[in-house]
Order: C-alpha cells, then structure tokens, then sequence
C-alpha cells in the first residue's frame, strides 16, 4: 500500500458523511429561521434580500470543514490508540487499519494526528470568529472551549491510559458531539438563540449515530473483550445489545416524527420520512441476526441511511 493511499484509508473515508449530517440539519434551520426573523423584523421580502443573509455559505462550509478535520483526527486517533494497545489485531472484524497493517508508522500517525489537531483548532476557531465576528464574547468563549474539548474527546476516544472508550462511554459522548453539539450548535452560530424544538432533530442524528457505533461494537464484540476493551456491547452482552439498538433507531424516529408534528407546514415536511424505509429493513435485519461479526456492512447502511435523512430533512427546509 503506497503512503498517500494508506493515509486515505486511515482517514475512513466512509465515516465522513455520517459526520456532516448534523452539520446539514442545523444549517438548514438555522438558515430557515434567522430568514423569516428577518422577514418578519424588517419587513423583507424575499426578491429584494441578498443572497448572503439567506445562505450565509461561510459558516456553513467552515462547519462543514471543521467537522471533517474532527472526524479524520478521530479515526486517526482511533487508529493510534487501537494499534498501540493491540486491539486491533489478526482477529479484528472489518477493514485492516494503517497501524495495524504496518502501512503507517506510529510516529508517522502521532504526527498526523498533530497536524490535523492543529488543522481542526483553526477551523474551529475560525468558524467562531465568522459566526460572532467583534461581538458575543461570551458566546465566543463558550465556543472557543466547546471546540477544544470536542478536539480532547476526538484524541480521548482510544488514546491514553484513561481512553474513555474502553470504559464504555463512547456512546455517550458520540450521542452528546454527532448529535446535540453539531446540530444545536449549528443552528445557534445561525440564529445566536435557541429554539427548542432544534433538540428533536439532534437527538434524532445523535440517536442514529451512537447505533452506528453500537453496531460497530458488536461486531467487535469478542476482539473487543479479549482486549478489555469494555465497549458498552461488552458490558451488556450482544443479546441486550440488539435491544439497545432497537431502542436507539426507534427513539430517532419517534422524534424527528414529534419535530414534525411541532412545525408542520406541508406534505414536503414528510419527505425525510422516505428514509425510514432502509431504518426498518436494517432493524429486521439485526433481528435476525446470529453473528454479529456479519454486521458490519450494516455500518455503512445505517451511516449512509442518516445522511439521506438529513439531505430529506434539509430540503423540506428549504424548499
């Protein structure tokens, strides 16, 4: 494997879109809303506003690269942390990692996971002066130490000594930065307030996204325990993990369902309903289920399924 290749698989190609699915969700409302405040503040009508009030394309897209730079540091770090610890190993279900494999080094990865920390800080703190430019300084601290701590959390995941990864809390803090971080978060750099109903959606992403690491962990499940890798699969046992799961997938319909009861304005608020269709498949899947090490291309169907989601989603937003 030459080195740029091995770089592009160590960066997961395919965990990014899960990634940026809550960026979408809060971008689309954020723009929504602060437009129909101005609308409904000054009077606007919609030809006579400039594109840039309704797009506001800058914040978008630095949250959207800040996001990415987050997620590749995270699977690099994921990469270091597993390899070093021998968890990733001749035993371990799924693709071959770059430590694993010998096709990165583990000073070359420590570097990469430098540059990319430092990569991720200047977006972030980027996007943050985009957002509130001169103004908001409490807001701007508040920010500026949610992005150093969703950077730690992006390291922490399986590096260290105290990797709170192995302690079963991964679903935890993936719910809380995939989910409520990235789409309240979003939507606030928008609109600088809050507006409740913002949290249905996120708890629905944060819902979908924490499944995908529970499916990941089950196909783990035996690498993991012999590794002491105490995933919350590990702590539960696979049988009340597929339990969990439903239990997830089911509450990340149940409110992105309450959210459009609460703001309906038209059938194409139903759209995003469309992607429930492959959530029930995949659940009669695992139902069925009796090797979890066959999960895995479940991963990239239920990642896949949530990005649709949000793109349904943020259309009936905008349309």
């Amino acid at each position: 494997m030459n080195t740029l290749k091995a770089w592009v698989s160590a960066a997961r190609l395919r965990t990014l879109p899960l990634s940026i699915s809550g960026i979408l969700i809060g971008s689309a409302l954020g723009n929504r809303l602060s437009f129909e405040a101005l609308i409904n503040t000054n009077g606007v009508s919609l030809e006579n506003l400039a594109s840039p009030y309704f797009f506001k394309t800058n914040i978008f897209w630095l949250a959207i690269a800040t996001t990415l730079g987050l997620q590749i540091l995270s699977n690099f770090a994921n990469d270091y942390g597993d390899g070093v610890k021998g968890t990733d190993n001749e035993d371990r279900v799924g693709p071959k990692r770059a430590l694993q494999s010998g096709a990165i080094s583990k000073n070359q990865m420590l570097i990469g996971i430098i540059l990319m920390a430092t990569i991720s800080l200047v977006l972030a703190m980027s996007l943050i002066f985009v957002s509130f430019g001169e103004q908001y300084l409490y807001y701007k601290i508040f920010f500026s130490v949610l992005g150093l701590t969703a950077i730690a959390a992006a390291i922490k995941y399986t590096v260290g000594k105290s990797a709170y990864g192995y302690y079963g809390l991964g679903d935890l803090f993936v719910f809380v930065f995939f989910g409520l971080v990235s789409v309240v978060g979003c939507y606030f750099l928008y609109t600088k307030n809050f507006y409740y109903p913002v949290f249905l959606p996120a708890i629905t992403i944060g819902a979908l996204s924490t499944a995908v690491l529970n499916l990941n962990n089950m196909r783990d499940h035996d690498n993991d325990k012999k590794a002491n890798k105490n995933t919350m699969v590990v702590k539960m046992g696979v049988s009340k993990a597929k339990k969990y799961h439903f239990s997830l997938i089911i509450t990340a319909m149940i409110s992105i369902i309450i959210f459009i009861l609460f703001t309906y304005r038209g059938a194409k608020d139903l759209l995003l309903l469309l992607a429930f269709i492959p959530l029930l498949i995949h659940l009669i899947t695992v139902a069925k289920n009796t090797n979890t090490k066959v999960l895995d291309p479940e991963l990239k169907k239920v990642a896949l399924t949530t990005f649709l989601l949000s793109i349904l989603f943020s259309l009936s937003q905008i349309l």
